[in-house]
């Protein structure tokens, strides 16, 4: 009764059903109270199941190791994990012997918290006390040497595992898999897939999708292609990361028709497309110029009641900017505004840099201002592109007047900065302002580069200033700048 009570999560009636038991002269025995006590753990009523252990010494029936497993288990899934290594002394200085499943718990515990000296000590713990580790001891511990890149000792551990005469399952080669996959080993995984199959494990949709992000990363679509046709071949359904993994990988090759066939199949197949699908698709079409497509997927994503982020519109004003639309590029950033979304400062970047390359420095100026009040501060990109763009329109005493209200915001013009002034200084044959810069840049512990001593040598050549371009020509030299083959 109280074993079915607890399956129901009827917990209290469960605590009644008992107390109802003795004042009726029947004693619970040790089966009864590890029943209800399991039930307390796994509800997350540590205090109760504690209380019900004391009750239960007191009445001089001895917890026993499935008791301390029980407390174990419930103290992890809280996070106790001191808690719970202090009950396993106590279950030792009782003389009990904990078993695989007690520290199986220590270890999945340890491993979640991707404390990977602790699981190893737990992991060792259990080879000085004669606990034989199975299957799932030697899974949790690769899996976590395997997630944080130290794949030999995850491989040290698989063949130990073998040697002990444990054969891998399915999801212990998908961890293997996994990470030959994350390390950049392609060619090995899919020896270990080989490996698998011969060992007559099969391939789920997990392994499958480990496998095919592995070879996307690595830019082998082709085969990416062919293992996504043997998947459909076996009948391995693909689910929506199957998807998702080989659309980001054609889009990211740059073959546009083949991730549309695939979303395409993707929603014929009922699975539903995310916000990360489709701004990985638009992102693709931006990136090859095709707009029109990627419009067509903004519309679709928002028929689809599915509403654009900052990501989304990042990636839209990006593609029209990069275009030469940077009025349309504008009107989604205000439309985003408008919507609530806080724009990044990368988005704004674009929008400066857009303005700039179609000649219009004054509109990206006016952009920073705009930036400034939807509380986006400009940073050292914001103010150099927007410092190059007047310098491109040989608009010197603005772009000058920007390196002052850059130190003025707390930002540190660097190299760049002062090359791009002294640069459009030289193109208009203002030597001495040029090098009133350097001065500058030196002041501010900046020190030039081969690009500031090429600049100044060709600014002064074109002023017929031989004597002073040979000056710093040599000057370039004592710094260990090589001058290139036009000097």
């Amino acid at each position: 009764m109280v074993n079915a009570l607890c399956k129901d999560h009827k917990i209290d009636s469960a605590k009644m059903f008992l107390c109802e038991m003795e004042q009726k002269g029947v004693y619970p025995d040790t089966v009864t109270y590890n029943t209800l006590i399991n039930a307390y753990c796994r509800e997350g009523f540590l205090e109760e199941a504690f209380q019900l252990m004391n009750s239960m010494s007191g009445k001089g029936l001895k917890p026993g190791v499935f008791t301390y497993n029980s407390l174990i288990n419930g103290l992890c899934k809280k996070g106790r994990c001191d808690r719970a290594k202090e009950v396993l002394d106590e279950m030792l200085q009782m003389g009990l012997s904990p078993d695989t499943a007690t520290y199986n718990t220590l270890l999945v515990e340890s491993c979640r918290k991707e404390n990977m000296s602790e699981a190893e000590e737990i992991f060792c713990e259990m080879s000085r006390r004669g606990v034989a580790p199975d299957i799932v001891s030697f899974s949790t511990l690769i899996g976590i040497f395997s997630r944080n890149g130290q794949l030999d000792r995850a491989l040290m551990y698989f063949r130990e595992m073998k040697s002990a005469g444990l054969v891998p399952d399915n999801v212990l080669y998908t961890i293997i898999i996994n990470g030959y996959c994350r390390n950049g080993f392609v060619l090995e995984a899919l020896k270990m897939r080989d490996e698998m199959l011969e060992k007559g494990c099969v391939m789920d949709v997990v392994t499958y999708n480990t496998i095919l992000n592995g070879l996307c990363r690595a830019k082998m679509l082709t085969e990416a292609d062919d293992l996504f046709n043997e998947m459909l071949e076996r009948g391995v359904f693909p689910d929506f990361y199957t998807f998702t993994t080989l659309i980001h990988g054609h889009c990211k090759d740059g073959n546009m028709n083949k991730a549309l066939n695939l979303f395409d199949i993707m929603t014929q197949k009922s699975i539903k497309p995310d916000i990360v699908t489709y701004n990985t698709l638009i992102d693709g079409f931006c990136k090859v110029g095709e707009m029109e497509k990627a419009n067509k997927l903004w519309a679709d994503m928002i028929s689809r009641k599915i509403s654009p982020n900052y990501i989304s519109y990042g990636i839209l004003i990006n593609g029209y900017c990069s275009m030469g639309h940077v009025t349309e590029a504008f009107r989604l950033w205000y439309e985003m505004v408008g919507k609530g979304i806080k724009p990044t400062l990368v988005s704004c970047n674009t929008i400066i840099k857009g303005y700039c390359r179609s000649g219009d420095a004054s509109k990206a100026d006016e952009f920073l201002s705009k930036m400034v009040s939807e509380g986006v501060d400009p940073d050292s990109i914001s103010y150099n592109t927007l410092i190059n763009g007047f310098v491109r329109e040989e608009n010197m005493d603005k772009a000058f007047a920007l390196v002052s209200k850059m130190e003025n915001q707390g930002l540190v013009p660097d190299v760049i900065t002062y090359n791009v002034i002294l640069t459009g200084f030289c193109r208009q044959g203002r030597m001495h302002d040029s090098e009133l810069i350097l001065w500058r840049m030196i002041e501010k512990g900046l020190n030039p580069d081969r690009s500031t001593y090429t600049t100044l040598i060709n600014g002064h050549v074109s002023q017929n200033n031989l004597k002073e371009a040979f000056r710093f020509h040599d000057e370039m030299l004592q710094r260990g700048f090589v001058p290139d083959d036009a000097f």
